[in-house]
């Protein structure tokens, strides 16, 4: 099982897997209401470098992000679940409404998004590229989301 570590711990503990010779890939999203397109797009991240860090958005940046009635869960039920799956070595909560923060102080080897980018569409490629990691699109086609997931449950009752 993963780990759920703060942002300090995270970066000690990064720093510590560098030194081991391991190699670093970094994801994040909100992980509201978990799917198996949350579950592919992690194991795919996990498989680009030795070790997973996970970074979950907090409960106010969800909400500023997605909108009323979101987040379903809570920041800490949603990093327990991510931190259970395997190939996650790490998971973080963020406050910021973008991770820059994080990828500055990480310097992941390889920052992970999912198919609806593209390498030019990733907000954070400047500073992936400035400090001189990589971008992979990794995952499934975005056919699964959290958003369709709640019409279906809504349209249900």
């Amino acid at each position: 099982m993963g780990r759920i570590l703060s942002r300090d711990e995270l970066v000690a503990a990064i720093a510590d897997e560098r030194r081991h010779g391991h190699t670093i890939a970094f994801s994040n999203g909100g992980f509201d209401l978990l799917h198996v397109g949350h579950v592919r797009y992690l194991q795919a991240a996990a498989r680009e470098a030795d070790r997973l860090v996970v970074a979950v958005n907090d409960d106010a940046s969800m909400a500023a992000l997605k909108g009323p009635g979101r987040p379903i869960m809570a920041a800490a039920d949603r990093a327990e679940l991510i931190a259970s799956l395997r190939g996650v070595h790490y998971v973080t909560i963020f406050p910021e409404l973008n991770v820059t923060p994080l990828l500055l102080a990480l310097k992941p080897d390889v920052h992970c998004k999912g198919t609806d980018y593209t390498v030019d569409s990733v907000p954070e490629r400047d500073t992936v590229k400035a400090y001189g990691g990589r971008i992979a699109i990794v995952g499934d086609p975005k056919d699964h989301s959290t958003r369709d997931l709640l019409a279906r449950i809504q349209a249900q009752s």
